[in-house]
């Protein structure tokens, strides 16, 4: 791969030479890798060397443009914070094509760390706070500017209807064995549904929203654990805010991984939801509506039964779109995020008074 780095570095002017690399294999949809250079002076700066999936990002240039435009933005407005920086070739594009017609971008590696999961409460805030910042950052800025890169990439009700038209179509022959799956999907394909009916009704402001807002999307300080920046732009699009958050706590208040096969170990962590709830509404209160706060655990579960709907999809059509590492890996993951639903279900009204609580205790700090 060393002949391909050195083409992608020189594209993008960066200076030395190439001395070692490292894949990194976070992440189901791009290739991503550590490279490490030697500078003019004998010194070594790491980059983040990143190709695009274009079977799943079809449209790669408008993903840059819109980086490109949110990343200037938040720089300026907050000068003194840590932004994501791409670099831009001489003819200031901010991606090369190869030989190949693959599509890659650099930006500087910021020195860090992920985390998959945390059981420390402090640092779950700390996550709330940094997605809910970003979306603060982002407050002001025109969403009509951005592209929509993945057309209804939330719209939960029409990636339901599209799994239901393919379980008919049935291209692989699954569809009988996963016939409990589809049938739970059929019994809540409204509820989950609603809150994508309702925003394209109008019924909730459009945001500029992250769409991805996964733990390991938020690089750490290495030594404190307080959150830098927030990390894999691909997604940014308007969007309803809720469903950042709803997504965000799929992830992390799961009590198990997202493709854990023994379901009986798949829960909501309550003390986790309230956690993250407590750093993500404290930062955004001020400007959600109050349809948006009480569409909070209903986005959580939407997005939920969302990804699952996803993940049978994906499992129903020949596994094309995610990453697998067995032949029912998308299946166990559809499994998985099921029963995370009917948790996030089964428990809507003490998740619902958990933000009722969040939201009393800032008004309160705030009229004291």
């Amino acid at each position: 791969m060393t002949d391909m780095i050195k083409q992608i570095g020189a594209a993008f002017r960066l200076p030395g030479e190439p001395v070692s690399e490292e894949i990194i294999t976070n992440g189901n949809i791009n290739t991503t890798c550590r490279v490490t250079y030697r500078n003019p002076d004998g010194t070594e700066k790491p980059y983040i060397f990143q190709r695009i999936n274009t079977v799943v990002f079809r449209n790669p240039v408008q993903i840059m443009q819109n980086i490109d435009l949110v990343t200037t933005h938040i720089r300026r407005k907050y000068p003194e914070e840590r932004t994501l920086h791409f670099h831009h070739t001489a003819d200031g594009k901010n991606y090369v094509f190869t030989d190949d017609n693959a599509f890659w971008r650099v930006m500087n590696c910021v020195d860090s760390v992920t985390l998959d999961s945390c059981d420390d409460l402090s640092v779950i805030e700390a996550t709330g706070k940094a997605f809910g910042h970003f979306q603060n950052q982002l407050s002001d800025f025109d969403g009509s500017l951005l592209f929509e890169t993945i057309p209804d990439f939330h719209n939960t009700k029409k990636r339901l209807d599209t799994l239901f038209a393919h379980v008919d179509e049935d291209p692989c022959g699954r569809a009988e064995s996963v016939r409990a799956e589809t049938e739970y999907l059929s019994s809540v394909r409204e509820t989950a549904g609603a809150l994508s009916v309702r925003y394209a009704n109008g019924e909730f402001p459009v945001r500029v929203t992250h769409n991805d807002t996964k733990f390991n999307n938020v690089l750490f300080d290495r030594v404190t654990k307080e959150p830098i920046v927030v990390i894999d732009l691909d997604t940014v699009m308007p969007g309803m805010a809720m469903y950042d958050f709803g997504d965000a706590v799929r992830f992390i208040a799961n009590t198990a991984a997202e493709d854990e096969p023994d379901l009986s170990k798949v829960s909501v962590d309550a003390a986790k939801f309230g956690a993250f709830c407590k750093g993500f509404v404290g930062e955004v209160m001020q400007g959600f509506t109050q349809p948006e706060l009480d569409s909070l655990v209903l986005a959580a579960f939407s997005v939920t039964v969302e990804l699952a709907a996803r993940f049978l999809d994906d499992y129903l059509t020949g596994d094309k779109y995610f990453k697998t590492l067995y032949p029912e890996h998308n299946l166990v993951r559809t499994r998985c995020q099921l029963a995370l639903a009917k948790d996030f279900r089964n428990r809507k009204d003490e998740l619902e008074q958990i933000v009722r609580g969040v939201v009393r205790s800032i008004n309160g700090k705030k009229s004291d």
